[in-house]
Parts: structure tokens; sequence; C-alpha cells
């Protein structure tokens, strides 16, 4: 059997299989009819060639990447067009300008002779797929692409927590992950302001102040953050203090509220009252009312907040309940009268021991 029947036969049962598995799908094994009938027509040679500048490449979702290839062909034909593609249903391939998947996003050039560059921007990661470089000349058995083509993965990245829930005094470990290998250091961000430039973050031990939304990006790739994960910080109560409801003169008569202020996580659910020289608490609850206060009522009041990992007192707070007019012409009738008590008394004791 002669060299070119046998590339004849090869070229007949590679068509076969590429019809067996389906030419009317989109995936590599259809475009392998044209390279099989290529074979077959004694097309391809050491004359014809793709060379890819690299087979491999993966890039940050939104961002933009070049494939470039060079290419050859014998000198007695002439190349009349030129494209990429990542689809095909033979004998027709899908330019990447004319598929709608990509409208607006993509574009080929070239810097030199028989050399193409396609760029895609704003990259998806469903862009993710196996490029081919395409070309045509002036003899209709003159069709080429080169295998096996440019395999594109578009990631996107993650913050990846050791825990998104942590006790204070904790740790947590956070790394900014990808489906591929990226080059370039990370930089963190919590609640959308740098903190940091390492390629893993470490916060130990936790602190309450390190809850909140963390994010990601790639040096380089500032525009491009990761999508933001929160850390939540479980702590006991901080920050105790008691407000009063009157900022003016308390006089007696009035009504005055007390309320117990706290940061915890969880919050608050018990609140204590207490007036200080009392052993006993005197109230509970986050706020505590004193209606028609009477001077009895005059004291340093604080508060103690718990929940499920502590608990915290107030400052000392001094509730001063004024006299009013009334009080203090009592006050006099009062003392008045106690003194003509005595009065009386010792006139009467007076006569008595005459």
């Amino acid at each position: 059997m002669s060299w070119t029947m046998s590339l004849s036969v090869l070229g007949f049962l590679l068509v076969l299989v590429a019809v067996v598995l389906g030419q009317d799908g989109i995936n590599q094994s259809t475009c392998v009819a044209e390279a099989a009938a290529a074979l077959a027509k004694g097309i391809v040679t050491r004359d014809w060639g793709v060379t890819y500048s690299t087979q491999s490449i993966c890039a940050l979702k939104g961002s933009t990447v070049n494939l470039s290839c060079s290419y050859k062909y014998p000198s007695s034909y002439t190349v009349t067009s030129t494209f990429w593609f990542t689809k095909c249903k033979w004998p027709t391939y899908i330019s990447l300008l004319n598929d709608s998947d990509y409208t607006g996003r993509v574009n080929y050039s070239s810097n030199q002779i028989n050399t193409n560059t396609l760029t895609i921007t704003d990259l998806r990661v469903n862009d993710s797929a196996i490029y081919w470089f395409r070309f045509l000349t002036n003899l209709n058995e003159g069709k080429y692409y080169g295998n096996p083509g440019v395999t594109l993965s578009v990631t996107g990245l993650q913050v990846n927590m050791s825990a998104t829930t942590v006790t204070e005094g904790g740790r947590v470990t956070m790394n900014c992950i990808t489906t591929c290998n990226l080059t370039g250091s990370t930089i963190w961000f919590k609640n959308k302001h740098l903190i940091n430039s390492n390629t893993s973050l470490y916060l130990n031990p936790v602190s309450s102040m390190d809850a909140g939304n963390y994010s990601c990006v790639v040096k380089g790739f500032n525009d491009l953050c990761s999508p933001e994960q929160t850390l939540t910080v479980l702590f006991g109560p901080k920050n105790t203090s008691v407000s009063v409801s009157s900022s003016g003169e308390i006089v007696e008569g009035s009504s005055v509220t007390l309320t117990c202020n706290s940061d915890a996580n969880p919050p608050v659910y018990k609140y204590t009252w207490y007036k200080k020289n009392v052993t006993s608490p005197i109230a509970s609850g986050q706020n505590y009312s004193i209606t028609n206060i009477t001077s009895e009522d005059s004291g340093e009041y604080y508060c103690e907040a718990e929940n499920k990992y502590g608990h915290l007192n107030s400052s000392l707070v001094f509730v001063n309940v004024l006299w009013t007019q009334s009080s203090y012409l009592t006050l006099i009738i009062v003392v008045i009268s106690v003194v003509l008590v005595v009065l009386i008394l010792c006139i009467c004791g007076f006569i008595c021991f005459r």
C-alpha cells in the first residue's frame, strides 16, 4: 500500500471517528474531522503549523488576557482569513468576533508577519475553554487550525477562613484562594480599608475589634476584589455604662429612668441594678425607672451586664434629688414644730421643778 493511500485510509478513519463522536456537537472532537480531511489530502506536513506561545494560562475574572501564536504554510498559498474559535459545528467554525458570548470583548491583532494575538477583556468564569487559531488560504484545501490550542482557566478570588465565627481570644487564618495558581502577593482589606499585604492573614489572639468584612486582591489587580467574607467574634460585655434620662436637675416628685448600655456578642441577656451600700439588687432589666422620686432615692447607682461569655459592672452614677420649695417649707415647719415642742417641754419641766 502506498504512502498516499495509507494517509487516505487514515484520514477516512479519523473522519469516521469524528462523525461517530457527533459532528453536530460543540466540542473538540468534532473539529477532528477537518484535521483528518487535511491529513487525507496530504496537507498536514512540516510546511503547515501553528505554534502557541503557551498551552495553558490562568487569569482573574474581570481582567484582560492575551493569547498569542505564530503560524506557517507553504509559500504557494496566500492567507485570506485568520481567526480564533472555541466552538465548531463541523464544517462551520465560529469566530469569536461572531460569537454572541464574546460580543464587544475580543480583538485580533498582529505585530509581525504570521503571528496573531487574541485579546479578551472583562473575563468571565464561563470563558474557561480551549482556544484554537485557524487560518484559511486562497485554495479550498488550504485550511488549517493548530492543536492542542490554548487552555484558558478563568478564576475568581475567594476568602477562605479557618472559622467564620470565633470566640475572642481564639485564632483565625485567612487565605485568598483561586482555582489555579496566580503570581503576585495578596493584599487584604477589612471593611474596604487596607490592612495587610501578606499572602495569608493570621489573627491570634482574635479581638472583638477584628470582627468585620474581609476581602482580598492580587497585587497588580487592585480593582478585581474578592467577595467579602464576614468574621463574627463572640465576646462578653464591654464598655458597660449608665445613662440618665434627665440631663437637668432632678427634683422630688419627678420621674427618672436609668439605662444600662453594653457592647457584647451575643447581646446582653441579663441586666441587674444596684445601689451603693445596698447589698441586694434593686431591679432588673435594661431600664430602671423611679417615679415620684424623693430625696431618699438620692445616691450612687450602677448596673451589671451579662451574657454567656461574661459579665461587667458599669461605673457609679450619682443621682441627686433636689428639694422643692414646698419641701423646704415643710422642713421649716417641722423644725419649728420640733423646737416649740422642745421649748414647751422645757418650760413644763422648769415649772414642775419649781
